[in-house]
């Protein structure tokens, strides 16, 4: 398998989690007037792909600038979560059964097939995401990093609660994953967020490898 690329493409005016702005490409500059083109990027650092640092829920919890490196490249395991909205602790122990112990210091990623089509309407509000008891054991095995092809780690309408366990145990979270029917076979997930300091989140280029 070649480098499938995870990211969602972000574009001026697409549909942003509810509270957020829509992101907005100003243009500053142009080659006719100025001799190169540029512009101006107006967004929430939690637009289409992105990392959210622990800090996001949890007080004192690591910014985006202390993210480790580490924590940016891991082996990949890919988690078939498609159908139930609300993914269960036992779903989680139903993967293990079959491909054996989610090991330590990997990135879980939860394929949902949401993110197949962000223009519906009930995108954010219906997404699917983690039950409590899913994101306690998966932080229990110790991982680096946790992913989904959804807007959001939490169901739609359930509250925040695998956002603050998973942010306690200072896991990253990457939301609105693209593609990954695509993924054939072992891979290693590759995000690379913005090292913005101070942030709770970044917009992240994310790669199977």
């Amino acid at each position: 398998m070649g480098p499938v690329d995870l990211t969602m493409t972000v574009s001026d005016g697409m549909p942003a989690f509810p509270g957020s702005p829509e992101p907005r490409f100003i243009p500053w500059n142009a080659i006719g007037a100025d001799g190169f083109a540029m512009e101006l990027l107006f967004m929430s650092s939690h637009t289409g792909t992105h990392m959210d640092a622990p800090s996001h829920f949890a007080k004192g919890g690591r910014s985006m600038e202390k993210i480790p490196p580490g924590r940016l490249v891991s082996k990949g395991v890919l988690v078939d979560a498609c159908g139930p909205r609300v993914i269960t602790r036992g779903r989680i122990l139903e993967h293990e059964k079959r491909a054996g112990r989610i090991p330590r210091g990997s990135a879980v990623v939860l394929k949902t097939g949401w993110s197949d089509d962000p223009g519906r309407k009930s995108y954010f509000g219906s997404c699917p995401g983690l039950a409590a008891d899913a994101a306690r054991h998966i932080a229990s095995r110790g991982v680096n990093i946790v992913g989904i092809d959804s807007p959001s780690i939490d169901a739609g309408g359930r509250g925040y609660p695998a956002h603050h366990i998973l942010a306690r145990a200072d896991i990253p979270i990457v939301e609105n994953l693209a593609n990954l029917g695509k993924i054939r076979g072992e891979f290693t997930l590759a995000v690379l967020p913005l090292k913005l300091r101070g942030a709770t989140g970044a917009p992240a280029r994310a790669l199977a490898l």
